[in-house]
């Protein structure tokens, strides 16, 4: 059968990609699986249903063991492949990890129910992705590797083709081209996979996003010129962050030569379950009510432009988001204009956040941008802000080779790590062969990973289920707003002013208190209280009271939109009080500590 007759392929991303773009990846397990066997019964390609930053919401916010869920998931559907999204050597994470845990992470995927891999990277750096590929073959499953498709003055047609028979020369079974910010348009798209379809021999793939209402018109070019499968999500799961709707191609298909042969009737079934699921997770939707055409000069993803709001809000500076927003391009320049894709995504979006809110651009910054300056993160497309770099890497060299060669082996010491700290904390390990299991989760989140492992199995340490029921706002006399939230399993009713002042909490049928001060809050008496920049987490706390310090010393780490921010002393002087502790959570303008 010709190229241009067989079957379109369809992998649906509803259980993965879908609800990560729409509601900020919080669909539990309880939701996917009373629809599973009919989604098994659709005969897709494949199921998108892990990877990505499940792994990271399931241990942050759902308290779910995301080994658990692809179990489960496999379990229910025995028919149809189970498709993950895999960052090459950042596995799941946000730094790259030695080749040893990289290997055993995909033994543990393939064992515990995956069937083909998407191996990305997001520096499209191609020595990034071979350990993963050639792990997955290992384990006789499909290694499909991926180009992260992107703009620039550097990105061209035929640098996306080389790198193309590069994947296929690493003994991938497929190519995906992944556009994460919709930015393929129609006629580039037929004339990419043209190109890719005549230098290579294995199949070509393609994710899309619909953010910019290109990507069913670009999907259906791409289908003109050969591509094997595209990403769909079911249609009640579609559109605005998220993608294509599968009943759309579907009927633009049917009949055709490339009809994928797919039952409308039951994905309509499979839609009207979702349309309900839906309604829950209405409080973790974005804004976004159609399209977006900045992202078509930004070139920003839709998940980052909803990221971006949400960080913002965190901070108290939605009036920010325009700064921002023109802000993130001309970071992207700096370091070489990378790809915005997770982890170069929240790297490029946190510190275009920074240089706004600091006022002054790179007064602050990150850890992980100086980790890319390093080349801590593999070769970027382009060269880097000259000035920038040098300031980072301050008389030292930057990393040429493969990053992960300079790697040790790590997994016999994460191992140990996390025994001795089990059995101090009391925790309790998964059993035999699965131990491994809660060993790759605390590698990959170290904190985060131990705090689920601790409280695994108790919900009230998670958020709470949703319900749809969460945002419905009530007006008291005084005309103010009056909530009623619930955290860790307990209820408070909490009042907003209307000028957006919290003006009283109180648990549920108690009195009413004033609002407590945020932690860190009070000024010290004596020296200079050092504010903190962005709302988050104390990391490390680097000094201690009557310290000598210059100017420009780091004192603090904070932990601000899952990237390390360092917070310098402004002055030279002495640390008076000291106001926080590691991991007290912290208001933008807080006291941290004095200096005198």
């Amino acid at each position: 059968m010709s190229e241009n007759k067989k079957p379109l392929g369809i992998t649906d991303v509803v259980l993965r990609d879908a609800h990560q773009s729409l509601f900020a990846t919080r669909m539990r397990i309880d939701d996917m699986l009373p629809i599973a066997e009919k989604l098994d019964q659709v005969g897709f390609w494949s199921l998108e249903t892990w990877g990505g930053a499940t792994f990271d919401a399931c241990i942050r916010y759902l308290g779910e063991d995301p080994w658990e869920r692809i179990r489960e998931l496999k379990k229910a559907m025995p028919n149809t492949p189970m498709q993950m999204l895999f960052r090459g050597q950042n596995i799941l994470g946000y730094r790259h990890y030695a080749d040893d845990v990289v290997d055993k992470f995909v033994e543990r995927c393939a064992v515990n129910g995956v069937d083909v891999f998407r191996v990305f990277d997001a520096m499209n750096d191609m020595r990034n992705i071979e350990t993963a590929l050639k792990a997955v073959k290992k384990q006789g499953k499909h290694a499909q590797g991926t180009i992260a498709y992107t703009l620039s003055p550097v990105h061209t047609i035929d640098m996306w083709v080389e790198q193309g028979k590069l994947i296929e020369d690493m003994g991938a079974d497929s190519i995906a081209i992944k556009d994460m910010a919709g930015l393929l348009t129609p006629y580039a798209g037929y004339e990419l996979v043209s190109k890719l379809k005549a230098a290579c021999d294995i199949p070509i793939h393609m994710q899309c996003h619909a953010t910019t209402g290109l990507s069913t018109a670009t999907a259906l070019k791409c289908v003109e010129a050969g591509i094997d499968n595209i990403d769909t999500a079911i249609s009640s799961m579609s559109m605005t962050y998220g993608h294509s709707p599968t009943e759309s191609v579907v009927a633009i298909l049917k009949d055709q030569e490339r009809d994928t042969g797919l039952d409308l009737a039951l994905l309509e079934e499979i839609a009207n379950y979702f349309r309900e699921v839906r309604k829950k997770y209405a409080k973790f939707e974005g804004s976004l009510r159609g399209i977006d055409g900045r992202i078509l000069t930004a070139q920003v993803p839709g998940g980052m432009l909803t990221n971006m709001e949400n960080q913002l809000r965190d901070q108290g500076a939605e009036d920010k988001f325009a700064d921002v927003l023109d802000e993130i391009p001309r970071v992207r320049e700096d370091l070489g204009f990378i790809p915005l894709v997770t982890p170069t995504s929240q790297i490029v979006g946190t510190q275009a956040v920074l240089n706004v809110l600091t006022g002054e651009r790179y007064k602050s910054i990150s850890k992980e941008t100086q980790g890319v300056l390093k080349g801590e993160y593999g070769a970027a497309p382009a060269a880097y802000n000259k000035e920038l770099q040098e300031r980072v890497l301050d008389g030292g060299e930057a990393i040429t080779c493969r990053p992960a060669d300079l790697l040790e082996p790590e997994l016999d010491k994460l191992t140990a790590e996390l025994r001795d700290l089990s059995k101090e904390k009391g925790v309790k390990l998964e059993d035999g062969d699965r131990e491994i299991d809660d060993v790759l989760t605390y590698a990959l989140f170290p904190q985060i990973g131990l705090k689920f492992l601790e409280n695994r199995g108790d919900a009230s340490a998670f958020e709470p289920a949703p319900t749809g029921k969460e945002s419905s706002v009530v007006t008291n006399d005084a005309g103010e707003e009056v909530y009623t939230v619930n955290v860790e399993g307990a209820s408070y009713t909490v009042t907003v002013s209307n000028g957006g002042d919290l003006t009283g909490i109180a648990p549920v049928g108690g009195a009413a208190a004033a609002a407590p001060a945020a932690a860190g809050g009070a000024v010290p008496t004596g020296g200079d209280p050092v504010p903190a920049p962005l709302a988050g987490n104390i990391f490390k706390v680097l000094v201690s009271p009557g310290q000598q310090v210059n100017e420009g010393d780091t004192i603090i780490i904070l932990e601000a939109m899952k990237m390390e921010t360092e917070v310098s002393a402004p002055k030279s002087g002495t640390i008076g009080s000291i106001n926080i502790k590691e991991g007290d959570s912290v208001a933008v303008g807080d006291s941290l500590l004095t200096i005198a």
